[in-house]
């Protein structure tokens, strides 16, 4: 079941935007690939490409667990489990994938393009899928300062 996301760590994810994606090779092993987030839509958020060996193991496999750092590595980290939810050309009608890549380039990006049709086309040259991961499961040290901040 997933667990929402309360307004300290969406802050936390918007105010960190780096994370590593870790998903899982046909023999199991880790794959680990760097990743920008974005909170959305009650999970976290990230843009990948349908040509990356993270896709193929996500379409076979959909477990994977997210580790978002603060920027200086220290001051606290959190890391998301569970099973993601994909659109991408495979399983998303073009008019539905093209405005959910164009979201995710304004939450990744914090910014708008100057020349939407020009990304629409490079995104969808480059494939570019959405993904959602809904955590079921949440842990690391900045849970602790963020629950210490609202206790107070």
């Amino acid at each position: 079941m997933p667990i929402p996301l309360t307004p300290q760590v969406e802050q936390f994810l918007h105010d960190n935007p780096q994370g590593v994606l870790t998903s899982f090779r046909r023999n199991g092993m880790p794959q680990l690939s760097i990743v920008t987030v974005y909170p959305r839509d009650g999970g976290v958020g990230v843009s990948i490409t349908e040509t990356r060996a993270k896709f193929k193991n996500l379409l076979r496999d959909p477990r994977c667990s997210i580790l978002v750092s603060h920027v200086d590595w220290w001051s606290g980290f959190l890391v998301f489990e569970g099973r993601v939810e994909m659109m991408h050309s495979g399983n998303t009608d073009a008019e539905t994938l093209r405005r959910a890549r164009r979201h995710i380039f304004s939450a990744t990006t914090r910014r708008r393009s100057a020349d939407w049709d020009q990304y629409d086309k490079i995104t969808a040259a480059d494939k570019r899928v959405t993904l959602v991961l809904r955590p079921e499961h949440i842990y690391g040290s900045a849970l602790a300062k963020m629950r210490d901040a609202v206790s107070k």
